[in-house]
């Protein structure tokens, strides 16, 4: 075994008997400092008295002394592999008397005093330079050893004498680069443990007798076997195996870190076969030389499953088919040959009793067990990263597995074709395994017909077809990293109780997903961009109606994308109300409102008279707007009057004793016909005298102004006027109502000037009458002073 895979193996037990440990321990809270890989060059000062764990690997510790550790009296576990201690007196832990796991393993190690105190579980001294096994008479008082790892140059049977009695779980036993000098064969008979892993001299011949062959050994595991220069073949290795047919209690072995012959690995493998062992191993193979060996003997075995991972052979032009004759042959149950360069596997030439076949890692294609009608027992095939491309050629593979039932065929190049036809999948298969290649929709529509697991992920699915039927038994479902923008339902799938469907496209789920799928007992739907909206509000009310193991990864993993407002934000905290949502609420919240402000309205309206009031408003306010507007030169003429008032003879009574009386009052200056007329002059040239010599000109409009003929005349010279200097100089008194059809077709001025602008209408209340004398006072303020007149602009 080489240092590096030595050490991955070494961690592995190492992590496994933590855990171990770890369940073992009272219910005292434990207390980890990790100050591991942290150039320690002694044990630190400042660890707290309630450690419980302690790492200190992978540092340059050279030394371990009392008082670095006397006062952590709670410590159970020390790790310390890894670094450069050469010497260590066992009686520093004599005051840590609930340790009960020690790892010293990678140190430099070469002697060791003990101290009877010591009761631990765990003892790992492998991987150091002992020149004898570092197996103190004490130890033979640790009645609770599960784990010894030992390292050593030389090997004795009286150095294993003092733990025979012990019952220790796994001995791990490493010899160091000058083993084999003096060998004493039966050093380890005396061993009491269950299971041995042994880890020879990395690179050397194998020219070793030991005997591995410990009777309590049930499982036995070898490490860093190399001959490939002996004349003889493996003889001094086969030696060693064939001493195992002793041990009638082994079932397990395990050969790790190979180097040989085609011969020789085949007569290993035939050497084997006659044993008791049930399940042999074989990993880190290298091969060399020519295959000269063709014929093997599969009679009388008890081998039930046979592994051989990841094989390396130099050598192109080996006959590679009678390798696999002779692997497809083999009359046992489990067969195994991962990473190991294989470009096809032939079809048993009789009914094969094989249960399960895992040819993961290789170079196999489609063609790969085309008609084979010889392996009806099967019931697991694995072919995951292989070299497989037409899902059609698969499915035509397994119409002859009649017991097939799991199937794995992931990590390859898979394409379905629809217009291939029919896909005859063997009607026993539950379990089919079609990750990680390129399928598209299409595959839902070539699916075994009984299929229970089902894993498509990291495919290229965007949608699952709503036609497609015969999938009610489907009760495991992977769908994770494809393209699907909807969470699909139950429709189709009404026996579904797991889906995965993470890292998706999902961003709006349907909130009747859980009413679709009823027995669903685990949902993986995170880490997609959920757009966090009222349609997912619903879906968020929704999990929080089933049980907090239903959903998995809630709530970490189910964050908003979308809006950038939400975006990092969790599902679970994300808010929104409900009158958002609810159209019909937010329907009712503004036409309620707006009803109620109609009819307040329209009561003001008719009992108040509000659009009268607003509408005198409305004039006083453009009254006074225009005014401050006006350029002061272009009312700079020659003014004598503020208005000019014009009006029916009929209507005099209410301008004598209602407008003239309320406009003077305020010094307002008004131009009457029968006040102001110049003698001698005509009447229409006193109109057009007094409308040019006043600021305004008012009209008191009634039926009896429609009628009067002077009243018309008035009205279109201050019309005209009007229009010839740009000047609002217009108002209008509506003192009575004027139906339109009154209205003479002579008076067409009249019927536009009603039309176009606004008019000051007499209010026939007394309330309303002081605001109707304020707009109207508002129109013409100005101040005159002399014959001329200048603007006086004034705030209202």
């Amino acid at each position: 075994m080489t240092k590096k895979n030595s050490s991955i193996f070494h961690f592995a037990i190492i992590f496994i008997l933590i855990l171990e440990i770890r369940t073992q321990l009272s219910d005292e809270s434990e207390f980890l400092i990790d100050r591991s890989k942290t150039g320690l060059t002694y044990v630190p000062k400042d660890l707290s008295l309630e450690t419980t764990i302690l790492d200190i690997s992978h540092n340059y510790i050279s030394e371990l002394q009392m008082p670095d550790i006397l006062s952590l009296s709670k410590l159970k576990i020390l790790i310390i592999s890894h670094n450069r201690i050469q010497y260590l007196d066992l009686s520093v832990f004599q005051f840590n008397q609930k340790l009960e796991y020690l790892d010293l393993s990678h140190n430099n190690l070469e002697m060791i005093s003990c101290h009877p105190t010591l009761n631990l579980k765990h003892l790992d001294l492998s991987f150091n330079t002992f020149d004898a096994l570092p197996i103190c008479q004490e130890f033979g008082n640790m009645s609770q050893l599960e784990f010894l790892g030992l390292s050593a140059t030389q090997l004795q049977k009286s150095s294993v004498r003092s733990i025979a009695h012990l019952h220790i779980s796994k001995v791990l036993l490493v010899l160091g680069d000058t083993y084999g000098e003096r060998e004493d064969a039966e050093s380890l008979q005396d061993l009491n443990t269950q299971s041995l892993h042994i880890v020879f001299p990395t690179g050397k011949e194998f020219h070793f007798i030991l005997d591995v062959s410990v009777s309590t050994t049930v499982s036995l595991e070898l490490s860093n076997v190399k001959c490939v220069l002996d004349d003889n073949g493996c003889s001094y290795f086969e030696n060693v195996l064939s001493k195992l047919q002793r041990n009638s209690r082994l079932s397990n072995l395990t050969l790790n870190n190979i180097e040989i012959t085609w011969n020789s690995f085949l007569m290993i493998l035939q050497l084997v076969w006659r044993t008791n062992i049930e399940y042999f191993s074989i990993s880190n193979v290298k091969l060399q030389g020519y295959l000269g060996f063709t014929d093997f003997d599969y009679s009388d075995t008890s081998l039930k499953a046979l592994s051989i991972h990841k094989v390396v052979h130099d050598v192109f032009s080996l006959p590679q088919g009678s390798i696999y004759k002779i692997l497809s042959n083999m009359n046992i149950q489990h067969l195994t040959v991962s990473a190991a360069h294989m470009v096809h596997m032939v079809c048993p030439s009789q009914v094969s009793p094989f249960l399960y076949l895992n040819f993961s890692s290789n170079l196999l294609t489609d063609m790969v067990f085309k008609n084979c009608t010889n392996l009806a027992n099967l019931k697991t095939l694995i072919l995951q990263k292989n070299q497989l491309k037409e899902l059609a050629n698969i499915v035509h593979m397994t119409q002859e597995m009649k017991s097939l039932q799991q199937l794995d065929v992931s990590q390859n190049s898979l394409i379905y074709d629809e217009s291939e036809g029919n896909c005859p999948w063997a009607r026993s298969l539950l379990s089919l395994n079609m990750s990680s290649n390129i399928l598209t929709d299409s595959v839902f529509r070539c699916l075994p017909p009984r299929i229970k697991v089902l894993d498509l992920h990291n495919n290229r699915i965007r949608s699952i077809p709503k036609d497609v039927t015969g999938l009610g038994t489907l009760q495991e479902l992977n769908l994770a990293s494809n393209s699907l923008a909807h969470l699909p339902g139950c429709g189709i799938f009404s026996g579904l109780s797991i889906l995965i469907i993470d890292y998706n496209l999902i961003s709006n789920p349907s909130a009747d997903f859980f009413q679709s799928c009823q027995k669903i007992r685990s949902l993986k739907a995170g880490n997609n961009p959920f757009q966090c909206s009222c349609e997912l509000r619903e879906f968020i009310q929704s999990i929080g109606q089933v049980s907090s193991e239903v959903v998995e990864d809630w709530p970490d993993s189910y964050k908003c994308d979308y809006p950038e407002s939400y975006k990092g934000a969790r599902l679970k905290d994300f808010h929104v109300s409900e009158l958002s949502c609810n159209t019909a609420l937010l329907i009712v919240t503004i036409v309620v409102p707006g009803l109620v402000l109609a009819v307040t309205v329209t009561v003001l309206c008719i009992y108040l008279d509000l659009p009268w009031y607003l509408r005198m408003v409305c004039q006083w306010t453009q009254t006074r707007r225009r005014a401050r507007n006006v350029p002061l030169e272009e009312l700079q003429r020659t003014l004598q009057f503020h208005a000019f008032i014009s009006y029916s003879g009929q209507d005099s009574a209410w301008v004598k004793n209602e407008l003239i009386p309320n406009l003077e009052k305020e010094d307002i200056r008004i131009c009457l016909h029968e006040r102001n007329f110049v003698a001698g002059k005509s009447i229409v040239e006193n109109i057009i005298n007094c409308i040019e010599k006043s600021y305004k000109s008012i009209f008191v409009l009634s039926p009896n102004f429609v009628q009067s003929e002077w009243c018309h005349y008035e009205l279109y010279f201050a019309h005209h006027n009007l229009f010839h200097e740009g000047s609002n100089n217009l108002i209008l008194i509506l003192l009575d109502p004027i139906p339109q059809y009154s209205i003479p077709n002579s008076y067409r001025k009249l019927r536009a000037l009603m039309a176009q602008r606004t008019y000051l209408e007499w209010p026939k209340e007394k309330s309303k009458r002081g605001l109707f004398w304020a707009n109207l006072r508002a129109s013409i303020n100005i101040k005159l002073t002399g014959k001329g007149a200048e603007i006086s602009y004034t705030e209202i």
